[in-house]
């Protein structure tokens, strides 16, 4: 069994003065190479909390996270985010692209910010390719429509090949026609690349669509389906 995320007794406290809010309440569970998994929960169980942690945009008050097979709950800042950056690739519901910069520039920010320099604008115009847009490269995110910016958006979370796609509520700013085609878009990414798909979603729609549902309850796993 090859397990690119294995998280152990996974633990997140947050102190509001001198509260303590218990986010996550020891998660334990692993997701193989290539599978494609929902998080679901209701508002306050800790799914935000938890793709956090697997992104390594936080880390955890206690317990073991490995990513790819490097444990990463104990890295600092900036080793937290050179491991983001190699192998993590976010899609959001709010697309997160930078206004200014054409669609090609922001499919490149991860190269750039990896310091790579050859080859770089032919990895990005290959993500584009990839996504269905080589004719919307030098157009800006106000030209194009919300189903044209979450693909600019997959382009960028896939251009460093990443271990993992995770995305937040991908078609949640989106219509159920072009929901549907981003879906299709993420899951045929999967198959072609084999590259692991975490999907955070409040749609038994889309959850239906995955091989695994992790459920979330008050910061503990309410069973898997």
């Amino acid at each position: 069994m090859d397990n690119v995320i294995e998280t152990h007794d996974i633990r997140k406290v947050y102190k509001m003065g001198e509260v303590e809010v218990h986010a996550l309440r020891g998660v334990s569970f692993t997701i193989e190479r290539g599978e494609v998994v929902a998080i679901m929960g209701p508002s306050g169980s800790g799914k935000s909390t938890l793709m956090n942690t697997l992104g390594c945009l936080d880390r955890p008050t206690s317990g073991e996270y490995i990513l790819d097979g490097e444990p990463v709950a104990s890295l600092n800042d900036d080793q937290l985010a050179s491991i983001r950056n190699r192998k993590v690739g976010f899609v959001f519901q709010s697309f997160n692209l930078l206004s200014r910069q054409t669609a090609i520039s922001n499919v490149e920010l991860p190269l750039r910010y990896s310091g790579t320099a050859e080859g770089r604008r032919e990895r990005a115009i290959d993500a584009l390719k990839s996504v269905g847009l080589e004719d919307r490269m030098t157009h800006r995110p106000y030209e194009l429509s919300g189903g044209q910016q979450q693909r600019v958006a997959i382009a960028r979370a896939i251009v460093n090949n990443p271990a993992i796609i995770m995305a937040d509520e991908p078609t949640g700013n989106l219509d159920s026609k072009v929901g549907k085609e981003i879906m299709n878009l993420l899951l045929n990414l999967n198959k072609q690349s084999g590259t692991t798909l975490i999907i955070v979603t409040h749609d038994p729609v889309i959850a239906e669509q995955t091989q695994r549902v992790i459920r979330l309850r008050d910061g503990l796993l309410d069973g898997e389906a």
